[in-house]
């Protein structure tokens, strides 16, 4: 059962929202009448986000954020935010004696920089209004040291540091960052991109004492953290991981 918080006066941003945890998260706040701006990189995708949410409630804005030129549009044309979901994200599995530099800035790209840009944009041009709440998508992934997960792993390691410091720097004007750090969700990102196969998947998910997670649990956290029932919280790492951390 849904707790039943009100977003009607809250203008709120999610990045990554044809897709998974963004993706969730638009349908959420957009049934607790959150006014959304909403970022994705593909007009095909954004279809089916889109067949969810209510009619004049969000403006999309479709392109890649490692394009700085998208993030410039981005910042000029969205109207002052009340929270941001930071969800984009890819991810990689490549092990250490096969990383290329070309692989590093893949992924630190979109899963560092660009996030790190965007909000570096926002608040220079004022965008991001007093007492705003910021969630930042990491993973457990960096505390676990997993085969393959190197570049992935650090990248979510450096915008967990991020948010620390910026959560400090943001609090003299009550904007509260925190981050959610979940563990093996299923979403179509794992399964369908050939990160790891249906067995595996499958056989994995008996580490997890209350099992896999899904995007619904992630979005309710955020959800959480977007309201003003979390207006004494910032800097906190909140780990959803049924579990997993415990053996």
């Amino acid at each position: 059962m849904s707790i039943d918080y009100n977003f009607n006066e809250k203008h709120l941003l999610i990045t990554g929202c044809t897709s998974g945890i963004g993706q969730q998260c638009a349908w959420d706040l957009n049934k607790f009448n959150a006014t959304l701006s909403v970022t994705g990189r593909s007009s095909e995708k954004f279809v089916k986000t889109k067949e969810k949410l209510k009619s004049g409630s969000y403006n999309a804005f479709i392109g890649d954020l490692t394009n700085s030129e998208f993030i410039d549009d981005l910042v000029k044309d969205v109207k002052p935010l009340d929270g941001l979901v930071l969800s984009a994200g890819i991810v990689d599995y490549t092990p250490v004696k096969l990383i290329s530099k070309q692989r590093i800035r893949n992924v630190f790209d979109l899963n560092f920089e660009a996030n790190v840009l965007l909000i570096q944009k926002l608040l220079l041009k004022k965008k991001i209004n007093n007492s705003a709440s910021i969630v930042i998508i990491s993973s457990i992934s960096n505390k676990l040291g997993i085969p393959g997960t190197a570049l992935y792993a650090a990248s979510k390691a450096a915008i967990s540091a991020y948010a620390k410091v910026l959560s400090s720097e943001l609090s003299s004007k009550k904007i509260r960052v925190n981050t959610v750090v979940p563990g093996v969700i299923k979403t179509e990102l794992i399964t369908n991109k050939g990160v790891i196969s249906v067995e595996e998947f499958n056989k994995d998910e008996n580490a997890y004492p209350l099992g896999y997670g899904t995007v619904e649990d992630v979005s309710n956290q955020i959800m959480y953290l977007l309201s003003d029932a979390s207006k004494w919280v910032t800097g906190s790492e909140f780990v959803l991981d049924g579990g997993y951390l415990l053996k």
